[in-house]
């Protein structure tokens, strides 16, 4: 019985590709660079008096295919949401908002600034720096 293609292989265990990524069975994740190194590996390996059926191959070139344009998707659509927040965040300019501190408290006050860091935005509510903007529970 032929081996499978797809299998994980025995060295790498993730991907090296951001975005959406198929998980074996073992917890293991193959990313797109990993399924082209299989790829590779298996058309080396093969006998070129008896190559591989072409439709295998047609196969697993689809299969690579969608996980590239399942991981573009994926880009693309995290880049999009990523987008919404920061213009929700700037929406709040200006508004009274309430938000939640940390200990439970909630506190009212106005939007005076949004500042956009690596990890995402941050309000300035009534001189206080650093608030993000899902600690947000009302907008008046």
């Amino acid at each position: 019985m032929p081996t499978n293609p797809l299998a994980p292989a025995t060295g790498s265990t993730t991907g090296t590709t951001g975005g959406a990524q198929p998980q074996g069975g073992s917890g293991q994740i193959l990313g797109k660079d990993d399924f082209l190194k299989l790829l590779i590996g298996q058309m080396s390996n093969q006998d070129p008096l008896n190559p591989t059926d072409p439709s295998q191959y047609m196969s697993q070139m689809t299969q690579f295919s969608i996980l590239e344009q399942i991981t573009n998707l994926a880009q693309t659509s995290n880049a999009t949401a990523s987008n919404d927040y920061d213009a929700q965040a700037v929406a709040l300019m200006g508004k009274t908002v309430t938000y939640g501190k940390g200990d439970g408290t909630s506190v009212t006050g106005v939007v005076q600034k949004v500042t956009f860091t690596p990890s995402g935005p941050t309000l300035t509510i009534d001189g206080v720096d650093g608030i993000p903007p899902v600690t947000v529970t009302a907008v008046q």
